[in-house]
């Protein structure tokens, strides 16, 4: 395998300077370029600045500091770096302008230099076919901040040699970060696992099943993520996310499960991009986030006794022991009697579905998610048909928060909210690897130090919520909605199937 000390960054933005600052803490030999030559020296006065707050903190000593400085380097042309093992352009998203500085470095590196793209959107395969070797070409994707996100994914093309990418999984070892490995297809693993917490979430506010701050505090306080979808938009910015939720769409040939919205659409042509601005899916005062106020529970005194429906197992069991904690009075029988709160526990299904399908009053039907657990503290979810009378709605809400817990009272929505996201989240991660895109560690890796998502991982999330619940999820959208969109992948249906976790690899391959 080569061993790479000395690399070479063309491009001093901020992906580029990030790189350069990892590199020369790990004591490689860094040589950092730009036609810019401004943009050299502000890259360099940046880094020497981190360096010196990181001493400050405690958390570089002098000599770590001095020792970085030195190995940090500039150059003034592309001939300065004929003597780099590796490296890594950082330039701007244009095939045609990477094609044509990989083609110029050719002829100025050595023979066994590699060559990566930090691209995030374009095919390696695509930029090394202009290439005489493409045989050392990769692609090399560190996020932002770089120091910060601790991930990187190498990037193997059709003709990328192995050692390449074993090469790169090596240094970036070395430069403290976690390597993960992927084909060359769109999105490699973390910008196509992530479609489904954007493009699920930007859905489910087209169809005014709530508003973005109750979806967003949904997934936080009921399923467990740090942040929702336009939390997320935000701070990702939708000049940067909207086109790659297009031309991922497109690079997939119009995959419905990686469907825009028109919300972006029309957002991004407004230039609400988010907290780059001031303005997204939420207002920014001073950098933070403005909340609109949250509505209380209403103020009663009694309440209606509770039929929950026997149709759902494991949600009328836990709904059960709620409304036992809660002090409330249940009531038995294969069908609700006239003066009681019908309480529906789906996995999948909508209220109307339910009403329609077991002939209920709709006028008292609710629905409650039990999916995520219900203990006080964690954010309840009440969802409503448009039939639900306020009066009824009312006695539902106010039952649900009489301990204190937050209640997001909500549209009519096969799925609710968290069921539809986490399923779509784990049944594209099951597709990533059902195409071996990358393995299911390194999907789980990958999305958990890119994206911050709970359980190590989607597929792990996927083994802690229930797999088999999930499909059933997925299912019963699919039939409920008749979308494509929630069609399961063969991954998640076989092992749920044969009894298997979803990080567990076939024993048994196609030779």
């Amino acid at each position: 395998m080569k061993q790479i000390q000395t690399i070479a960054i063309v491009g001093a933005g901020a992906m580029g300077r990030g790189i350069a600052q990892i590199a020369a803490q790990a004591g490689k030999q860094v040589l950092l370029y730009d036609l810019n030559a401004d943009s050299v020296k502000a890259a360099l006065t940046d880094v020497h600045a981190v360096w010196n707050r990181l001493q400050e903190k405690g958390r570089m000593t002098a000599e770590k500091v001095q020792s970085a400085t030195a190995c940090l380097q500039t150059a003034t042309d592309l001939q300065a770096l004929a003597r780099a093992d590796l490296v890594v352009e950082a330039i701007v998203e244009r095939l045609d302008v990477k094609q044509g500085l990989l083609q110029q470095l050719e002829d100025i590196v050595s023979a066994d230099c590699v060559l990566a793209s930090n691209t995030s959107s374009l095919s390696i395969t695509a930029i090394a076919q202009a290439c005489r070797h493409p045989e050392r070409v990769a692609g090399y994707h560190f996020f932002n901040p770089v120091a910060l996100m601790k991930v990187v994914e190498v990037i193997d093309g059709l003709r990328t040699s192995p050692e390449v990418g074993d090469a790169l999984m090596q240094v970036s070892r070395e430069m403290g970060h976690t390597p993960v490995r992927a084909k060359d297809m769109p999105g490699f693993i973390v910008n196509h696992a992530g479609r489904g917490m954007n493009i699920e979430g930007l859905k489910i506010a087209q169809e005014c099943v709530a508003p973005f701050y109750q979806i967003d505090a949904i997934m936080r306080e009921q399923a467990g993520f740090r942040m929702g979808p336009f939390e997320l938009l935000d701070l990702t910015a939708l000049d940067v996310s909207h086109p790659v939720m297009e031309s991922i769409y497109r690079q997939f040939y119009d995959e419905p499960r990686f469907r825009p919205s028109p919300i972006t659409a029309v957002r991004h042509a407004g230039k609400l991009f988010g907290r780059k601005n001031g303005e997204g899916f939420y207002k920014y005062e001073d950098g933070k986030k403005q909340l609109p106020q949250e509505p209380a529970p209403p103020a009663l005194s009694s309440f209606a006794p509770v039929w929950v429906s026997p149709y759902h197992e494991q949600g009328q069991a836990r709904a059960q022991q709620l409304l036992t904690e809660l002090g409330m009075t249940m009531v038995q029988g294969d069908q609700p009697p006239a003066d009681a709160l019908i309480l529906l526990t789906p996995y999948g299904e909508d209220v109307a579905t339910l009403v329609s399908l077991h002939g209920l009053d709709p006028a008292r039907t609710v629905a409650l998610d039990t999916l995520f657990g219900l203990e006080q503290g964690r954010r309840r979810v009440l969802m409503c048909s448009a039939a639900t009378t306020l009066e009824w709605r009312d006695q539902a809400w106010a039952m649900l928060a009489s301990d204190g817990t937050a209640v997001s009272v909500i549209e009519d929505s096969a799925g609710f909210v968290a069921q539809r996201l986490v399923a779509t989240i784990v049944n594209i991660a099951s597709d990533i690897a059902q195409q071996q895109i990358a393995t299911p560690s390194d999907i789980d890796a990958a999305v958990r130090l890119g994206l911050g998502y709970p359980h190590n991982g989607p597929l792990s999330m996927g083994d802690a919520v229930g797999a088999r619940d999930l499909l059933d999820v997925l299912n019963t959208l699919q039939a409920v909605t008749g979308d494509m969109r929630y069609r399961a992948s063969p991954w998640l249906q076989r092992r749920v199937q044969l009894g298997m976790s979803l990080t567990a690899l076939a024993q048994c391959k196609a030779q």
